[in-house]
């Protein structure tokens, strides 16, 4: 790979030159690199796993972009060399992250991450059968990071499961028994 400066001819060019040389753009900057062609190597599991939630991204950001407030929203949020379509697809990639949960009385506060947003919380309250004793939706509190759920009761041997989405509807799911 070479990265191409002050040749005038090839600001101009941008495209394949036969079987050898590929010329593009990237960033501002033009990149000279050989041609590359499909492997013949068969893919493997986690290869072919990556390029099914890629097509499942791809046909998420394709959907997402057609609601113009949520393309400006993932064009607020691309850098330098990015846009809607990256940032949607990096979205739907991505599943949001459950990083903490801690009680205040008989409030369920939830620290819950995703590179773009955090949709909904949803806090159930499980006894030690396994039926669930009450589901609710966690309200985002003012730092826009924790969410707080207020459950009627806490009780030993219960367990807590939280179910964070995002906006393309990837979900992560935590629980946390009660001692």
């Amino acid at each position: 790979m070479a990265i191409v400066v002050d040749n005038l001819l090839l600001k101009l060019v941008r495209g394949s030159l036969g079987d050898e040389i590929t010329i593009y753009e990237r960033n501002g900057q033009i990149i000279m690199a050989k041609k590359r062609g499909p492997s013949r190597k068969k893919p493997t599991k986690n290869q072919l796993e990556a390029r099914y939630k890629m097509k499942v991204a791809a046909a998420y950001a394709k959907m997402m972009l057609e609601d113009p407030e949520l393309k400006a929203y993932y064009k607020s949020k691309a850098g330098p060399g990015q846009n809607a379509w990256n940032m949607a697809i990096k979205d739907a990639y991505n599943s949001p992250e459950i990083q903490h949960i801690q009680f205040e009385d008989t409030t369920v506060i939830v620290t819950a991450k995703n590179d773009f947003r955090v949709a909904d919380v949803t806090v159930m309250i499980i006894d030690g059968a396994g039926a669930i004793l009450e589901r609710g939706k966690a309200a985002l509190s003012w730092n826009g990071v924790d969410w707080h759920y207020k459950a009627l009761s806490l009780s030993p041997g219960s367990t807590i499961r939280v179910i964070a989405e995002d906006l393309p509807g990837n979900t992560s799911i935590k629980e946390l028994k009660l001692d």
